[in-house]
């Protein structure tokens, strides 16, 4: 499988280059330690080009172009979302699912029906772990539900939907605003999320539930991912990596910039018939 750098510790802006080389020198070799592999057993090295934050993308962008060239491998530009699905269908053995962003594949395309038109839920959730201080290991959103569990209250949230769209950011506002005006720190939070087969590549517990009620009445199929693989995780973007890799794309070294907003629809399938 390719070897993906999906983040660097301690690699950040300022550092002193010394401490960069150290940082990805001592990342590289726990890696391959851990596989037992060496570098010229790996086929081609796989990063996460978009969408997410510029520094982190960039962080891990730099290595991966230094790295392919040291060794001498393909490069291949990942976008995440791609890699959540691939790794939702390797996982689940889900084969032409229609996937919970709202997206379906159609002529070489991950077609998008439905998006959210500000922040992703994912981001609303992380924001909202970090006004509450709600740890972020393993991840803001399993918390969160793990804490929902426990509570007692249903509060209601103003949302917007508009066809197929939805809009996270009025949500956010108002349980960042509400969390303020109380003063809690740390909370027990109530949960707040609002004939084929269904991609379900979360781990919310509560939304899974949901869905496989949906599905039971109009006699679809569910596919949900395991916890392993739903958070953000390297084993995905080298998935996606890969079957990117054995259908013979490659990412240039001119064309390996990272994009903020990588749109699942602008990746070609060239992996699916």
């Amino acid at each position: 499988m390719p070897l993906t750098f999906y983040a660097i510790p301690g690699f950040l802006p300022g550092d002193t280059a010394r401490h960069h080389r150290s940082c990805v020198l001592a990342v590289l070799q726990e890696a391959l330690r851990d596989a037992g592999l060496k570098p010229q057993d790996i086929d081609a090295v796989a990063f996460t080009k978009g969408p997410g934050m510029g520094a982190p993308l960039v962080t891990v962008a730099i290595v991966a172009r230094t790295v392919a060239q040291l060794w001498g491998k393909p490069l291949l530009g990942v976008n995440h979302c791609v890699g959540h699905i691939e790794m939702g269908r390797l996982v689940t053995g889900a084969q032409n699912p229609t996937v919970l962003y709202v997206i379906a594949y159609s002529e070489r395309r991950y077609r998008i029906f439905g998006e959210t038109i500000d922040i992703a839920v994912g981001n609303c959730l992380d924001r909202f772990a970090r006004v509450l201080k709600i740890s972020n290991d393993p991840s803001p959103g399993y918390n969160i539900e793990q804490m929902a569990k426990k509570g007692q209250k249903l509060v209601e949230l103003p949302y917007t939907v508009k066809g197929m769209d939805v809009s996270f950011s009025g949500i956010l506002s108002h349980i960042e605003d509400s969390a303020v005006r109380s003063g809690s720190q740390n909370v027990n939070c109530r949960r707040m999320y609002p004939g084929g087969s269904l991609l379900f590549p979360t781990g919310n517990e509560r939304l899974q539930e949901m869905m496989e009620i949906m599905c039971q009445e109009r006699g679809a199929k569910l596919f949900a991912t395991d916890e392993r693989f739903c958070i953000d995780n390297g084993a995905m973007i080298a998935q996606a990596g890969w079957e990117m890799f054995r259908s013979g794309q490659v990412t240039a070294l001119e064309d390996s910039w990272i994009t903020q907003r990588y749109r699942t629809d602008e990746v070609e399938v060239t992996w699916r018939d």
